[in-house]
């Protein structure tokens, strides 16, 4: 079943994003055709997905909000094309393709870059179903997210880390911003979007950290054991960049056992909710078993 919802839901997504980005102006057109290269390029869209799954279980129809699906994504591709870069993770290969700067050059990789975070929020604002106040809350959240307080701070962390062994504690941190800030805003946006419950909103950012932190840590597994064609990157990056991860810190199989620890966590949470949360309950299992 969740084989068929992550489907079903990645072809919905992928309809919506191939309709995001036409250039208005003809001397524009290279720029566009950077952003798309990046956009377009398939990848889980397990963000996006997250949000609809959300809905779903609030019973609220997900292509109503289509554009903060969208805007996500946006923000998540911009984020990887910059972390590609050679002043930041200097890779070549992403999604089995050529990083954008390889393809584009460094500049324009950079200005793609620039043009999906801030359409985002042209996105969201173009959104007709949304009320205002949730507008404003929407883009709050992926505000927050993406920037210093989220995102960019763990990325920025992360940059000054690299050659340095951190400690677990600081390590979380580290991906509590680079990683988890996503993941807590695309659920946090089915929650905003669904008009939920105050009182729902604990279990589900639980559940949110609980998954930001096992795709950290699955990510950090599978840059030891996975192959490129699985990845469709090259594996391996963090140890030539000397960065902590879970697997250097913890070793390989006890970061397996935390990821377990932190499935079980996040399928506790949910088991809280009255809602129809069995899509969110197999993407942890999902996650966990993941090998791309």
């Amino acid at each position: 079943m969740l084989k068929t919802y992550l489907e079903t839901s990645k072809q919905s997504i992928e309809h919506w994003l191939s309709a995001v980005l036409h250039s208005p102006i003809p001397e524009y057109k290279r720029l566009y055709e950077s952003m798309n290269y990046s956009l377009l390029q398939g990848g889980k869209r397990i963000r996006p997905i997250l949000t609809k799954a959300v809905l779903d279980a609030m019973k609220v129809d997900a292509s109503l909000y289509k554009e903060f699906l969208c805007a996500l994504e946006c923000i998540h591709t911009y984020s990887l094309i910059h972390d590609d870069l050679p002043a930041m993770d200097n890779d070549d290969y992403r999604r089995g393709n050529l990083t954008n700067h390889k393809v584009y050059g460094d500049g324009m990789a950079i200005l793609a870059g620039d043009g999906l975070l801030t359409y985002a929020f042209q996105l969201c604002s173009e959104n007709t179903t949304a009320s205002a106040e949730q507008k404003i809350k929407a883009i709050q959240c992926l505000a927050t997210a993406a920037g210093p307080e989220g995102m960019v701070g763990g990325q920025a962390f992360d940059l000054l880390s690299e050659g340095k062994h951190i400690p677990l504690e600081e390590l979380k941190v580290l991906h509590s911003g680079k990683t988890g800030a996503l993941f807590n805003a695309a659920i946090e946006l089915g929650l905003i979007l669904s008009n939920a419950d105050q009182a729902k909103y604990a279990a589900y950012m639980t559940y949110a950290n609980c998954l930001g932190l096992l795709f950290q840590i699955t990510d950090d597994i599978l840059d030891v054991t996975g192959t490129i064609e699985e990845l469709g990157k090259t594996p391996g990056s963090d140890i030539r960049q000397d960065k902590s991860t879970y697997v250097s810190l913890l070793g390989l199989d006890e970061a397996r056992n935390e990821a377990h620890i932190v499935a079980q966590k996040a399928h506790a949470a949910l088991a809280t909710i009255e809602d129809d949360t069995h899509i969110l309950s197999a993407i942890i299992d999902y996650l966990m078993d993941r090998t791309h």
